[in-house]
């Protein structure tokens, strides 16, 4: 890990080189982040889905990889008034990923199939340098 940005509150961001270890690394601190926030209800979920796009970082950009997490409060980000969790895993490679339609035979290919059956919604950004996507995760009884 490169190290923590940023642990403000409920926002927590780090950069990890583009190494093998990243994926492994990003899940434990995420996971770590989310125990401490009282948020293990969407933890596996989470993990699971930051490991899929620091995979598909590491696959395809070779600069460091972000990874934010932010609590939201409702009353001030959620249109429909709940509490939400966003992700947001950013590289420096400007090309935005495409979901495709994996075959049962293909050994990947699903992993922006998972973030879109899994969040309540997802996206990609531009950046300055790269892109970012991000996913929403439904905060559970808050």
């Amino acid at each position: 890990m490169i190290g923590v940005i940023d642990t403000d509150g409920e926002c927590a961001e780090w950069a990890f080189p583009a190494e093998p270890g990243a994926v492994r690394t990003a899940r434990h601190a995420v996971r770590g982040t989310l125990r401490a926030w009282g948020l293990d209800s969407v933890g596996d979920v989470t993990v699971l889905l930051v490991s899929e796009l620091v995979t598909n970082s590491l696959r395809y950009a070779s600069g460091p990889i972000g990874v934010r997490l932010e609590r939201r409060n409702p009353a001030a980000d959620d249109v429909a008034g709940r509490a939400a969790l966003l992700v947001e895993v950013s590289d420096p490679l400007p090309d935005p990923p495409r979901e495709r339609v994996a075959q049962p035979s293909d050994e990947g290919g699903r992993g922006l199939h998972l973030v879109a059956v899994s969040s309540q919604r997802w996206g990609t950004r531009h950046g300055k340098s790269g892109k970012t996507v991000w996913f929403e995760l439904a905060l559970p009884g808050e």
